[in-house]
């Protein structure tokens, strides 16, 4: 497939509706016991959760390294579908297909080039994992060489893009590229025409193997609006770090030419395991689902604040909480793990 600036191919927002949801089951001890701290058990079960809530909504497919199908269908039950494919690595939004939609032609992915977040972890089975999902659903896929994730990019579906230096910028990715390159490539290939820099960690602060995806940082409830991650710990270093992203933000215009309206959602800081490498503990890293939003939570009364801000950004969504303490020490939370493939609004010729 060949996309050309103008070739009407775009990246759905996530609001946009859904024919499912895709996740990675976690299988990989060794990446979660011995490099997080956590039992994969208990991560499996966080998994399970996350699925069962989305299932409510929209079909979940499961991707299960064949090594772990008999406990992924103990724990998933009957209403997700399994799908065996071989993994490494269980983060869906990051190795999975970015799926865009054109209004005559349907719906196709992109495989963008995974290197896991710079090299940090094995890979050699998930760099091709997006491929093989496409052609498991008989999808026309398109291959770059532009090393990005999921996880990177936020879009609002009227041509903004939201990113952060620290992730594409970042020579543990794309040496020698500039914005202009990536800019180019995000308007061939997913219809963007303003993409938004924001700094994300320069300094690499919070130590998340991610660099900075700016799914911890914001998340669009809408165009033109953003629910921006927030503190109350003005004293901390990662509290400089939300001060220049929501500094970026509140000197940006999209695509149309809007500022851009910004509603705080407060970290859940009294849930972070000080012991952690690293602990997600962004409540932006929520995930639409259809009619839903599916917010991380702690156990903590943060968790009701968050609940009440989403549901004043998403009015006519039911606010789903889902408890992830042990996904969290992983460094991701339910947007990390999830991806979705838009449902196709158009009709063929």
């Amino acid at each position: 497939m060949t996309l050309s600036l103008d070739s009407g191919w775009r990246m759905p927002a996530e609001w946009a509706r859904h024919a499912a949801t895709w996740m990675i089951w976690p299988h990989n001890q060794g990446l979660w016991e011995s490099g997080w701290g956590v039992t994969l058990a208990d991560v499996q079960r966080d998994y399970a959760r996350v699925a069962a809530a989305i299932a409510r909504f929209e079909p979940v497919k499961m991707v299960v390294d064949p090594s772990a199908m008999t406990i992924a269908r103990q724990l998933c039950g009957p209403g997700i579908e399994l799908i065996e494919l071989a993994v490494d690595d269980s983060w869906c939004r990051d190795s999975g297909p970015t799926f865009l939609t054109h209004p005559q032609h349907g719906v196709a992915g992109l495989s963008w080039r995974f290197n896991a977040w710079g090299g940090k972890s094995e890979h050699g089975q998930d760099r091709s994992l997006a491929r093989r999902i496409l052609d498991h659903l008989g999808l026309e896929g398109l291959s770059t060489p532009l090393c990005n994730e999921g996880g990177a990019i936020h879009v609002d579906g009227e041509g903004t893009l939201i990113t952060t230096e620290s992730v594409l910028l970042n020579p543990n990715r794309n040496p020698g590229l500039s914005k202009a390159d990536f800019e180019d490539c995000f308007a061939r290939l997913l219809g963007i025409r303003k993409t938004i820099w924001l700094p994300g960690d320069p300094q690499y602060v919070t130590g998340d193997m991610t660099d900075g995806h700016v799914d911890g940082v914001c998340a669009f409830a809408r165009p033109g609006v953003l629910l921006v991650d927030a503190t109350h710990d003005h004293g901390s270093v990662y509290a400089e770090v939300v001060r220049e992203n929501r500094r970026a933000l509140e000197l940006a215009s999209d695509a149309q030419g809007r500022s851009f309206e910004l509603l705080d959602l407060y970290e859940a800081t009294a849930a972070v395991d000080t012991e952690a490498e690293v602990f997600c503990a962004s409540y932006t890293n929520f995930y639409l689902a259809n009619d839903a939003v599916i917010m991380p939570a702690y156990g903590i009364d943060a968790d009701q604040a968050a609940a009440q801000q989403l549901a004043l950004a998403f009015p006519g969504r039911e606010i789903v909480p889902v408890r992830i303490d042990h996904i969290a020490h992983g460094g991701g939370g339910i947007h990390c793990i999830t991806q979705q493939q838009p449902a196709w609004q158009g009709a063929r010729p």
